[in-house]
């Protein structure tokens, strides 16, 4: 029997830990800096939706041991990769567009991660409450980002920070508790080698 590659695992895992510490690193840079220009403001994070999603998108075809962190990264890599190209193609007219549009992605990654929270503690993950709180407070900023779309520029980029900054800690404790990869994991199918004599 065939045992799978991990080589996929380690690079979904690797690019989950370096673009969550991004954006909490961007996130923090917004919240001290909300004057920052909202041209370079929009280039940034449009660069980062775009690869993130790439990474969500290597994150799903992977196929971790127990299927939970990425389990729904196809749809959300897919949406990433196009806000990220919408915001590029006019960063400085998109700031509004942008907290509205980043809002409704951090509100579903949060929703998606409180399935991921519950199905953790049917595996047996100890720190699912943990992971539980930690998804509602994302999903609750995004909700914010949202409803305070109307307000000035500056409170906008710090309110953005904060949902990054949020975003980019639950990312990095989801990938960090529940993907698991196994050298000698089996492939999902059992590969059978017939002889036709």
């Amino acid at each position: 029997m065939k045992t799978r590659c991990v080589t996929p695992m380690w690079i979904a895992k690797i690019g989950y830990i370096v673009m969550a510490l991004i954006l909490c690193a961007v996130g923090l840079l917004f919240i001290a800096r909300p004057d920052i220009s909202v041209t370079a403001m929009g280039l940034g994070v449009g660069i980062a939706l775009i690869v993130f999603g790439v990474v969500k998108l290597v994150g799903y075809f992977s196929k971790d041991l127990f299927r939970l962190a990425f389990q729904f990264d196809l749809e959300f890599g897919v949406l990433l990769i196009v806000l990220g190209i919408v915001v590029l193609i006019r960063p400085a007219d998109l700031m509004n567009f942008l907290s509205i549009a980043l809002g409704v992605a951090i509100l579903l990654d949060g929703l998606f991660k409180i399935q991921i929270a519950w199905d953790s503690k049917r595996f047996g993950i100890r720190s699912w409450p943990l992971h539980m709180a930690m998804a509602v407070v994302t999903g609750a900023i995004g909700v914010l980002l949202v409803v305070r779309s109307a307000q000035s520029a500056q409170v906008l980029t710090a309110l953005l920070g904060a949902s990054l900054l949020a975003e980019g800690i639950l990312n990095l404790y989801t990938v960090l508790t529940t993907v698991i990869i196994v050298n000698h994991q089996r492939p999902d199918t059992v590969e059978i080698e017939y002889e036709i004599r």
